[in-house]
């Protein structure tokens, strides 16, 4: 017998990410960013947000917690590792940012507070 309590859980957490990557995408959008995907993944890389402004190139991970810290502290070396991997795929699938300046940035979402967006938060 599954455990329909935790599917539940499960589910509300999937539609609370995909609300923060929303509202973070806006937000970028507001401040000039161009999303190139949402979600992308390629095997076992995935980043929530890739973004394009001017000759940079962001990937960005979208986490949503109770308070910030919690969010921030989500972003385990091994999610990093991750991240990096989903950027290795985006390039390779799209070798026209080649050139582009990389960075890896991490949106925290809370609450009854505005996203905080941490501009390369880990590097490569």
């Amino acid at each position: 017998m599954s455990d329909g309590g935790a599917s539940a859980k499960r589910r509300a957490a999937v539609a609370r990410g995909l609300s923060a990557e929303t509202l973070v995408a806006w937000r970028l959008r507001l401040t000039g960013w161009r999303i190139l995907a949402r979600r992308f993944s390629d095997g076992p890389g995935e980043v929530d947000l890739v973004a394009r402004r001017g000759r940079t190139l962001a990937f960005v991970e979208v986490k949503a917690r109770d308070d910030l810290d919690a969010a921030l502290a989500a972003v385990a070396p091994r999610q990093q590792a991750r991240i990096r991997r989903a950027a290795e795929a985006f390039l390779a699938r799209h070798p026209a940012y080649a050139g582009y300046v990389i960075r890896f940035d991490v949106a925290l979402v809370a609450p009854r507070r505005p996203p905080r967006l941490l501009p390369n938060a880990f590097g490569l």
